[in-house]
Order: structure tokens, then sequence, then C-alpha cells
């Protein structure tokens, strides 16, 4: 009868380790997923002031509009300093999503401005900076979705039982996908010069 008991206990223990070990690696998972997207959006933020400094030039009466553009980009940079110190922080997660929502708009309204001015428009360094912007966009949707993907999965982990157990034992939080509330937010930033 002992050696029954040991055996279950060691049994559980096993189970537990194994639980624990695969909620830490989903975790991991996730953590590098958002460090892909800080790489991509860091880039598109470094693309925003150059940008801006090519449209200053044309766009002499938009000040208002390309602060804008700076203001929305520098709140996303500190909120994406903030989130990639710790991709699980939830209250981060929804800040970032709130600024990208803000330099998404911003970026709009540059863009749609910079139709009123045709030498912008035919400007190389603009329809350079333009296109990289556009490659960026696509790089931080596909970034995104990934870090979603492996959100969703550490939360499934987490959830299902006997995992739930252990996670919640061991304090292992949900992870907030990162998410634009507006649908037509969702797009990429459309430039057409």
């Amino acid at each position: 009868m002992g050696w029954v008991l040991l055996g279950m206990i060691m049994l559980v223990a096993v189970l537990v380790i194994v639980i624990y070990n695969r909620l830490i690696a989903s975790r991991n998972r996730y953590k590098n997923a958002f460090a892909q997207i800080d790489v991509q959006l860091t880039r598109r933020y470094d693309l925003i002031p150059n940008l801006v400094k090519v449209a200053e030039r044309y766009m002499t009466h938009e000040r208002e509009t390309l602060e804008a553009v700076i203001q929305a980009r520098n709140q996303a940079v500190g909120d994406l300093k903030q989130v990639a110190a710790d991709p699980g922080d939830v209250a981060a997660i929804e800040r970032l999503a709130q600024a990208e929502m803000g330099v998404a708009g911003a970026l709009g309204k540059l863009f749609a401005l910079a139709e009123a001015y045709p030498d912008l428009k035919a400007n190389q360094n603009m329809m350079q900076l333009s296109e990289e912007l556009v490659s960026t966009e696509n790089r931080v949707a596909f970034a995104r979705q990934a870090f979603n993907d492996t959100v969703m999965s550490y939360n499934n982990l987490r959830e299902v039982f006997p995992n739930n157990l252990i996670a919640q034992r061991f304090g292992f939080e949900p992870a907030r996908l990162l998410d634009i509330e507006a649908p037509e937010k969702r797009e990429a930033v459309r430039v057409s010069f």
C-alpha cells in the first residue's frame, strides 16, 4: 500500500512539474512574440520623424497636424517601452493599443492632408519613406497576429484543467491580446502618392 501511495505522489509531482514547465515555456513564447512587435514598432516610430521632417518643408500651414503626429508617436514610444519591460502587464498593453490608434489616426490625417500638396507627393524622399512605412505596417500586423496567437495559446494552456489549478497556485496571470478596438483602425495605414 505504501508503494502505491508513493507512486501516486510521484506521478502527481511529475504532472505538476510538466504542467508548470509548459506554462513557463508558453509564457516565454508570448513574451518573445511581443519582442518581435517591439522591433517592428520601433522601426515604425523611427520612420515617423523623418516623414514629418520631409512633410514640414511643404506643409508650412499644417503645423498642428505635424505636431499631432509627433505627439502621438512619442506617446506610443513611451507605452511601447513599458510593455517591452513586462509584456504581461495588461494595463500597459491596453495603453499601447490606445497609443497605436492615436498614431494611426494622426498618420491618416497627415497623409490625407499631403494629398493637397502635389510637390510633396512627388518628393522622392516622401515616396521612399511612405513605402518603408507601408512595409513596416505590414510587418507590424504580422507580428501582432503572431503575438495574439501565442497569447491565445498561453491563455488556453493556463485555463484548461488541471493546468488551471497549477497556474492559479503559481501565479500565472492571463495575458492580454494586443488588439485595436475600432475595426477601421485594424487596417494598415494607407499611403498613396
